[in-house]
């Protein structure tokens, strides 16, 4: 049993405490507030009026998958060798020795959504995860989570140089229709032949696009340029699928038609060079504007592209770009959370969610702000210069 007293506890539900407490049993929260009894035997850490949060959540990266240092023999993020690859599994990649978790976690970070990147137009299955731990099948939350599609220049630019289709943001689309396509009539031939009680040959490519199918999980779509968000949001609503709009770079010149989607938007990488045409018009206040008309906004690393354990800072610089501070947090924790589909353990700090908090010696948005202590499942995982 753990308790944290004595902190300024953002619980990301609406009440926050000045001088609170959380108590945490068996990896759960058991309690939230002021006055806490303190049970006998009980491990109990002083914040001493440290900022206390939920752990932060990164919605969109590749940690596990690229790791550091690591070179070719540690690159497992793109099977760049056929573009349509929904099987692809994350947990099949995910090397939890990544030393990025370890960073992750001095930064706040508990929980990731890792998965393929973007090199082909179907690039596979995410997972949701936490950071601490030696068995990626210990560490998961919920997998699959997800399914990677890509649109804009990466699927071009990779099969280019094969010679291969796409080459096209045409083709990419087409490839992307044709195989949702295929998916529908794979699941109708399948539902037949259980009917009939008949034998029928698994494809694993369709099997893993059948839960977008039937909205269990969303596509994750890499979708930078403005065009390419609103091809994402049409391909979505022609098969009636759930989608995540990932990166957005130039979501704030078509913020109303994804207001209109209803699709939420995972913001970055912002933190980094304009490196190609299409995150030309990238901004830090692009995640205000979005929030600011309606739509729920995380934002994102894209780890490797920017150390994950800058998150936080990213949030900041968002804020300090126009948005405000409480909605820049949420955006790493409770709306990460409710955009991953995990609100019910993670995001907030709540009886009965997950014991994942973490301890600043001040805002955690400042670049200048230390991590005391970062918890997970009620375990401490790190321990900073208390």
């Amino acid at each position: 049993m753990l308790l944290i007293k004595n902190g300024k506890v953002f619980t990301m539900t609406g009440e926050n405490y000045e001088n609170g407490s959380i108590l945490i049993h068996n990896g759960k929260i058991l309690e939230v507030g002021l006055d806490i009894t303190v049970p006998e035997e009980c491990e109990i850490i002083d914040a001493k009026g440290g900022w206390v949060t939920p752990g932060f959540i990164e919605a969109h990266c590749h940690i596990g998958l690229i790791e550091e240092g690591m070179g070719f023999e540690g690159n497992d993020i793109n099977e760049s060798t056929d573009p349509i690859t929904p099987h692809l599994r994350a947990i099949d990649g995910v090397n939890p020795f990544d030393t990025a978790f370890h960073e992750a976690i001095k930064g706040g970070v508990t929980t990731v959504m890792t998965g393929p990147g973007s090199a082909n137009v179907i690039g596979g299955q995410f997972a949701i995860m936490k950071t601490n731990g030696i068995s990626v099948d210990k560490m998961v939350i919920k997998t699959p989570s997800a399914v990677k599609v890509a649109f804009g220049e990466n699927p071009k630019r990779v099969y280019n140089s094969k010679g291969k289709m796409p080459i096209t943001r045409m083709a990419t689309a087409a490839l992307l229709r044709e195989t949702l396509v295929k998916v529908k009539n794979y699941k109708s031939r399948k539902d037949t032949a259980t009917l009939k009680g008949d034998n029928f040959d698994i494809d694993l490519k369709m099997e893993a696009l059948i839960p977008v199918l039937q909205k269990k999980i969303p596509l994750k779509a890499h979708a930078h340029r403005g065009d390419d968000i609103l091809t994402a949001i049409r391909i979505a609503k022609e098969f009636d699928i759930l989608m995540t709009i990932d990166h957005c770079s130039e979501g704030e010149l078509v913020a109303d038609y994804i207001r209109e989607s209803g699709f939420p938007a995972i913001v970055g990488p912002t933190l980094t060079f304009k490196s190609k045409i299409e995150v030309k018009n990238k901004s830090f206040t692009t995640p205000g504007v979005l929030s600011n008309k309606g739509i729920k906004v995380a934002i994102t690393t894209d780890h490797p592209v920017v150390p994950i354990e800058y998150l936080p800072i990213c949030a900041g610089f968002a804020a300090k770009a126009g948005w405000n501070e409480t909605e820049a947090l949420k955006a790493i924790t409770i709306n990460a959370a409710e955009i991953l589909g995990v609100e019910d353990r993670v995001g907030s700090i709540a009886k009965g969610k997950d014991g994942d908090i973490v301890i600043f010696n001040g805002n955690p948005l400042d670049s200048l702000t230390k991590t005391l202590y970062t918890i997970i499942n009620g375990e401490v995982v790190y321990k900073g210069d208390v």
